[in-house]
């Protein structure tokens, strides 16, 4: 999972792409990078870290310009090396850099294809380097010397056609303008607004509106799945569809997990579906759990927080801060390794006894995962001295892998792949066990006003991928891919490789 943004400035834009980085810093905190362009010359910084550790002063002075974009990076595909930090950059043609959030399904076969027919040498394993160089090789047959808005939007149209997957980019062409494009299915989200300013309009393109909140621009729209849009150096916005048949369909993980509460993706708010999402929860509970005994519900801070008081206040029952938070740790989630994992649960959440102590608990979480997580917070509670922990999830039993762009594990590694919720509830060690309906977390992500979503990307708990080319081989080769063993031996790999390099 990543963050992208784009700006077209009237100004410098260097400070308002920090920014936004910062307040997209949850969708990846493994690399970033932000590339800024001023005459016709490009201005890059990238590295792995955090935002913060990777722009010094020194280096935001360089990264002059009036417009540029920008990535905060999680691995999906590739490795944490800071050669696949993005944004990518290939020179031919105009000069093209490219930031991208999403997962290509058909990587392998489009690396092949740029080789032996588009004559085009992919340097490293991220599938970012492949959407740039097919954007750019559909650009560069069209032979033109000056392109417009047609020519671009031809050009992604060509990406569509050849590309298969979820993906949300960004691009700076040089001396030419900043495009943004979305897969025909809308799975990876995108937003664009803009701001008025003495010069003339500017905009911004981000991968949640909580970006161009910050950097005050007013929300335009989400980009339609197909779609692209286009920001030409007279400042002109165009916006064209580019895909043949776009069928909308958003990752309702997004909602569940990963965009914060103060978004909107696709006219809903997350904050009001997570809401839902409690209610929804709290009715089956007095359905199917009439007699519960709880004393008091417990949020697993922070993502869960919102449906987990809905949760307490549709059953009457006092809803308490019980877990206080390093935050200074980073998502356990989103961090490589699951020996860091196991460890980072009690660096990152400790209890406060008076608040388990002789109490039935019922803690909220927005997903179950691995598992991992999940029983060490249940033995936390029990520690604290809770009589009975029970454990509910915003989400319906994560049961498959992800293929879209979020780094879930392999199959095999999700607590819930191939059992049974009583099975899980003996693994986590909790008193009960109750996940959330897929029906109902559907219901609560659509009830909206304006928004025109029919369809989500639910395939992590149904396992049905939208894209339909997702096969039994594929899913084994992901499944070798991203097992802890193969993280650990890469991790070992790039670890040796450091050695020798410091060593030489």
């Amino acid at each position: 999972m990543c963050g992208i943004v784009g700006i077209f400035g009237r100004s410098q834009v260097n400070q308002a792409l920090y920014d936004a980085l910062l307040v997209l810093q949850h969708r990846g905190q493994d690399a970033a990078g932000i590339v800024s362009s001023k005459d016709g010359q490009l201005f890059m910084r990238k590295g792995n870290g955090l935002v913060k550790d990777v722009f010094r002063t020194e280096h935001m002075i360089n990264l002059v310009g009036e417009m540029g974009i920008a990535h905060v990076r999680y691995p999906t595909a590739g490795c944490s090396s800071s050669a696949e930090a993005q944004p990518f950059y290939v020179n031919s043609p105009y000069g093209i850099t490219l930031a991208h959030n999403g997962n290509l399904t058909n990587a392998d076969e489009l690396k092949r294809d740029l080789f032996m027919e588009d004559m085009r040498h992919i340097n490293t394993n991220s599938d970012s380097e492949i959407l740039l160089n097919v954007f750019a090789h559909e650009l560069q047959v069209l032979g033109k010397i000056r392109i417009t808005e047609k020519e671009v939007f031809q050009a992604v149209a060509g990406v569509h056609r050849r590309c298969r997957g979820g993906y949300a980019a960004v691009a700076m062409i040089t001396g030419y303008g900043v495009l943004a494009f979305r897969d025909p299915f809308g799975i990876r989200p995108v937003v664009f607004g803009e701001r008025d300013t003495t010069e003339g309009k500017e905009y911004m393109i981000a991968s949640e509106s909580v970006a161009l909140d910050v950097a005050g621009f007013d929300r335009i729209r989400d980009l339609e799945p197909g779609e692209a849009v286009y920001i030409d150096m007279d400042g002109k916005l165009h916006t064209f569809q580019c895909a043949a048949n776009p069928i909308h369909s958003p990752c309702i993980f997004e909602f569940v997990y990963f965009a914060r509460p103060d978004t909107i993706i696709d006219d809903i708010f997350v904050h009001k579906a997570r809401s839902r999402m409690g209610v929804a929860l709290a009715k089956k509970i007095e359905q199917e759990w009439p007699d519960y005994d709880i004393d008091v519900v417990i949020p697993i801070p922070d993502t869960s927080r919102t449906a987990a008081l809905e949760l307490a206040t549709n059953l009457d029952i006092r809803y308490s801060e019980g877990f206080i938070k390093n935050r200074y740790i980073g998502r356990t989630f989103i961090m490589p390794g699951q020996t860091v994992r196991k460890k980072s649960v009690r660096q990152k959440l400790n209890a406060i006894d008076s608040e388990f102590k002789n109490k039935n608990v019922l803690l909220v979480d927005d997903s179950i995962v691995r598992g991992t997580t999940s029983k060490q917070i249940v033995q936390m509670a029990r520690e604290a001295g809770a009589k009975k922990v029970y454990f509910a999830s915003a989400a319906p039993p994560v049961r498959y892998p992800n293929v879209y762009g979020i780094d879930m594990p392999a199959a095999s590694e999700l607590v819930a792949h191939g059992r049974s919720v009583e099975q899980v509830r003996e693994i986590i060690g909790a008193d009960k066990l109750i996940y959330q309906d897929l029906d109902d977390l559907i219901n609560a992500v659509q009830k909206r006003d304006k928004s025109e979503v029919k369809r989500f990307d639910t395939s992590v708990f149904d396992g049905e991928y939208i894209t339909g080319d997702v096969s039994d081989h594929y899913l084994e080769q992901l499944e070798l891919l991203r097992s802890d063993g193969a993280k650990q031996n890469k991790e070992s790999a790039e670890i040796s490789i450091i050695g020798l390099h410091n060593s030489a």
